[in-house]
């Protein structure tokens, strides 16, 4: 078991506050700005939601992020581990415990999107209650504009929370989804406007936290069975094709740097300027 003042401050990249009635709010950021995501989130991630599930202390936990956007910005640049297959073995040994720790946060998990999710969407899927804005947006996006296989858990979560064509389409297609096309599939449960997206996720939590702790525990872990088999089956099979296709485009381009290797309209594309 881990307190909460041991691991409160622990991560760069997460605002931990939680409220007396155990309501823990994950809030992702990069210098308290929108979050960034690049190799050291990857990594810290990991930790995070490790002890996030082994505080016993927890009643229930929101996740959020700062500014305009849930996910949409990446750094390839900090991404070189992957040019060695020591890199690849990393990235599944992360891509998993990721996953998995997500799942054993073993109390019900309120994700509060406060705008576009362009990467890592399965963490909003892993979640129990999901409410967005109406700027909210999902997609896949770096992906294959990377030429690498989306097989991080994207692959075995869309086709199973909107439909096996669906999901497919979706992650062939970079398809756009809007927040009321998401709801309407069954990824999203509300559309909030952006300045009572907090209070509404606060309120569900809170009426969660007053259920008896082994009632609101007990049923995140009996609501995310299947979920739990789907990621322990699939996993790491579909990280070991992403591992293998970032090692490929690796290959094929002899460059120290991954930015490098991106055409400038790609780099924007997900969300790195030319300049960077």
């Amino acid at each position: 078991m881990i307190k909460f003042a041991e691991y409160q401050n622990r991560f760069s990249n997460a605002r931990l506050i939680r409220s007396d009635t155990g309501v823990l709010e994950i809030v992702l950021h990069t210098n308290d700005g929108k979050l960034v995501f690049d190799a050291q989130t990857h990594e810290q991630f990991v930790d995070l939601f490790h002890c996030v599930g082994e505080d016993r202390d927890t009643r229930v936990v929101i996740l959020t992020g700062t500014g305009d956007a849930f996910m949409d910005t990446l750094d390839p640049t900090s991404f070189s581990f992957m040019s060695a297959t020591s890199g690849a073995e990393k990235l599944l040994r992360e891509g998993r415990k990721v996953l998995s720790n997500i799942l054993d946060i073993e109390v019900p998990l309120v994700a509060a999107l406060n705008g576009p999710v362009l990467m890592h969407s399965e963490y909003a899927l892993l979640a129990d209650v999901v409410l967005a804005t109406p700027e909210t947006v999902f997609q896949d996006k770096p992906h294959l504009e990377a030429g690498v296989v989306p097989g991080d858990g994207v692959n075995l979560l869309w086709p199973e929370v909107i439909g096996s064509v669906r999901g497919r389409y979706f992650l062939l297609t970079q398809q756009v989804l809007d927040a009321e096309t998401a709801k309407e599939y069954g990824v999203v449960n509300e559309i909030v406007p952006a300045a009572g997206l907090l209070a509404r996720a606060r309120e569900i939590a809170e009426r969660i936290a007053a259920l008896p702790p082994l009632t609101s525990r007990y049923t995140r872990i009996a609501l995310t069975q299947k979920l739990r088999r789907i990621v322990d089956e699939g996993a790491g099979y579909g990280l070991a094709l992403e591992a293998l296709s970032a090692l490929s485009v690796m290959a094929q381009h002899p460059i120290a740097s991954m930015a490098a290797k991106l055409p400038s309209g790609v780099k924007q594309a997900i969300g790195l300027s030319p300049s960077n």
